[in-house]
């Protein structure tokens, strides 16, 4: 388990800089970005395209020595768990910039990309672990 942790870390922290370069370009580029006063789109765009790269580096990295189930049942399973990872994310964000009224670029980035990050990266590693690339899959397939 330590080594997948790890490895797990090593494609978070990847998926993370994307994620991070991604939402700032579309916010803040230039100044202004092209969706600047859209913060929530542009992290569900960031996200969405770490989660592409993440799916793919944990499922041929991370996770490569565990049995495999169908391609669209892990594929499934892994976007679930992410977007309950990006609900977590967005929800830190919503409460700190239009509940607390806290605008600025680094506490967007704090409440998104640190507390909401640590947030959801713990809830993936878990769904990730336990069923998405579960030890046994047929045990994990006969409780579904």
């Amino acid at each position: 388990m330590r080594k997948e942790l790890g490895k797990f870390g090593v494609i978070g922290l990847v998926a993370y800089i994307i994620d991070l370069t991604i939402f700032n370009v579309l916010r803040f580029a230039g100044g202004e970005g092209p969706l600047y006063d859209k913060p929530l789109t542009a992290k569900v765009i960031s996200v969405l395209a770490a989660t592409t790269f993440a799916y793919f580096g944990n499922r041929h990295w991370t996770f490569k020595d565990r049995s495999r189930s169908s391609f669209r049942r892990q594929y499934t399973l892994f976007f679930v768990f992410n977007a309950v990872g990006m609900i977590i994310s967005l929800s830190c964000l919503w409460v700190s910039h239009y509940l607390l009224g806290f605008e600025s670029a680094l506490a967007d980035n704090i409440s998104a990309n640190v507390i909401g990050l640590v947030l959801g990266t713990v809830f993936r590693f878990w769904g990730y672990h336990n069923w998405v690339f579960p030890n046994d899959v047929s045990s994990v397939e006969q409780n579904n």
